[in-house]
């Protein structure tokens, strides 16, 4: 190899960025549909419940100089439930792995005590904070201004950018200031790849999705679901799933079938379309129902459903 292509190798590696960047705020502020849009894919369940996402999210976005390892997180809040606190703790620990942090806003809302508490945490964090007023299609553009103002007194020297998570706008802007953010470095993952999740799990995650969509109350905080069987058979273009749905009470397992039935058939009727579209092929989803009471306050039950 001669000494020119060496330089012109050498200098490719350095103009190639990668890095580790986390989606925060409090909940329901638009972090999962943000992780969506970047990656033009949905990989992270959406619905207009707060605390819809527990485990952290990652999502991988290669471009031709990029590639940038997106970690959507569970709600930063006050959180009482064991449950809860363990998902606060999953946001938290994110901070200290990451090279960049997006802190969401919601703007509709203004700054709440809950953002000015996040706000104090990212402080002291090493990464550099990028601060996106979400939802900016939704108010008028004066109202930005105070909003602005006051993340600047909370986190000076901070770039401010005002985006729209659900119609895509600014995410250009955003894609551009964090490439140029990361450092210099390889590819972490094949190009196409756009998640290190399981189908396993995506499964598991959209099926609580339609929990989250369908039921009321405190009836989707109260279940878990796990996946028993995923059986690929190439040869029918078809995968089984067979999954179980954990309740923490008695009373929640006849509202989860529903009235001959009903409920848990559209859970898995919308479970399975949204699963065809994503893997591209037949789904037959069996859904099971199991009380469990009191996973929600017990530790080694958190634990084994990735809490």
């Amino acid at each position: 190899m001669s000494v020119e292509q060496t330089n012109s190798g050498e200098q490719e590696a350095i103009q190639h960025h990668s890095g580790y960047v986390a989606i925060v705020g409090r909940p329901n502020v638009g972090k999962s549909t943000l992780l969506n849009q970047l990656l033009g894919e949905k990989i992270a369940i959406v619905t207009p419940k707060p605390q819809t996402t527990r485990n952290r999210i990652t999502g991988i976005k290669t471009t031709p100089n990029s590639q940038i390892v997106f970690l959507d997180t569970p709600g930063i809040h006050q959180a009482h439930s064991l449950m809860n606190r363990r998902m606060v703790e999953i946001a938290l620990r994110t901070l200290r792995e990451v090279d960049v942090v997006l802190w969401l806003v919601d703007v509709r809302g203004g700054m709440r005590q809950e953002d000015e508490d996040i706000a104090r945490t990212l402080r002291e964090s090493q990464a550099t904070t990028l601060i996106l007023l979400n939802k900016m299609d939704l108010i008028s553009k004066g109202k930005l201004l105070p909003l602005m103002e006051r993340c600047s007194a909370l986190l000076p020297e901070r770039e401010i950018v005002p985006i729209s998570a659900r119609k895509g706008e600014n995410l250009p802007l955003l894609l551009d200031l964090i490439e140029k953010i990361l450092p210099a470095g390889p590819r972490y993952y094949p190009e196409g790849e756009v998640t290190d999740q399981t189908e396993r799990f995506i499964a598991s995650e959209i099926i609580r999705e339609k929990i989250f969509v369908l039921t009321r109350q405190e009836i989707p905080y109260a279940t878990a679901v796990t996946i028993d069987e995923f059986t690929e058979k190439e040869e029918k273009n078809l995968v089984v799933i067979k999954a179980t749905i954990h309740a923490d009470r008695e009373s929640h397992k006849p509202i989860l079938i529903g009235k001959k039935g009903a409920m848990l058939k559209e859970i898995g009727k919308q479970a399975r379309e949204d699963l065809e579209r994503l893997l591209g092929c037949r789904i037959f989803l069996e859904l099971f129902i199991k009380v469990q009471r009191g996973w929600t306050q017990d530790p080694h039950a958190l634990t084994e459903f990735g809490l």
